[in-house]
């Protein structure tokens, strides 16, 4: 039998990752109490403690989610049939879009990042982990069909995800965004190149 708490508690854990992640982009997550979110939830502290134990804990909901975001769309390209090298290129494109869409220009979701980095690191680590095994999947399907020359699926993955880390990791996207350097374009058809693609500036 389903009770009803079974639908309340996962809708009131998402509601409270919600209105969170509304009040990290008006007024910071430093200045963001918990509560900050449960007057915006019309709920005592202590019920928003019964779900989270810490802000930190709100935190790591609000980060996991957008971070989810990013994968399930990196999912989605590695997923799609058709040649590897085409999808690996719009796979490495959608990572820096979506990263640049969600942090760079926004100081508060900004300063999100750098407390993750900080204080988060395991969430993050998942994060990349889960990104490399993406870009690796489209990797070993194209060397699988021949597009690629690799020997070693998970160096080439690695090696693939360094070498975009200026476009993937939201603090550089940002510092970067106005030094000398590649564009993203050039710097896909290098990584395309270094895997033996023949079309790399497709």
């Amino acid at each position: 039998m389903t009770l009803v708490s079974d639908h309340i508690e996962p809708d009131t854990r998402e509601r409270i990752l919600v209105v969170a992640e509304r009040l990290f982009r008006q007024i910071g997550y430093q200045k963001t109490t918990v509560a900050d979110i449960a007057k915006e939830l019309r709920m005592s502290p202590a019920n928003v403690y019964r779900f989270f134990d810490s802000k930190k804990a709100i935190h790591e909901g609000v980060a996991r989610t957008l971070m989810g975001q990013v994968e399930v769309a990196a999912m989605v390209i590695a997923n799609r049939g058709g040649p590897a090298a085409p999808r690996l290129r719009e796979l490495l494109g959608t990572i820096h879009s979506m990263n640049t869409e969600r942090y760079v220009g926004d100081n508060k979701l900004h300063e999100m990042v750098a407390v993750a980095m900080e204080q988060s690191w395991e969430v993050c680590e998942a994060h990349m982990l889960l990104i490399t095994e993406t870009v690796g999947r489209v990797i070993g399907q194209g060397a699988a069909s021949g597009e690629f020359a690799v020997s070693d699926l998970p160096v080439a993955a690695k090696c693939a995800c360094t070498a975009m880390m200026r476009f993937f990791h939201p603090q550089m996207i940002a510092q970067c965004a106005t030094k000398p350097g590649p564009t993203i374009d050039e710097m896909i058809d290098f990584v395309l190149a270094g895997l033996g693609s023949t079309g790399a500036a497709s």
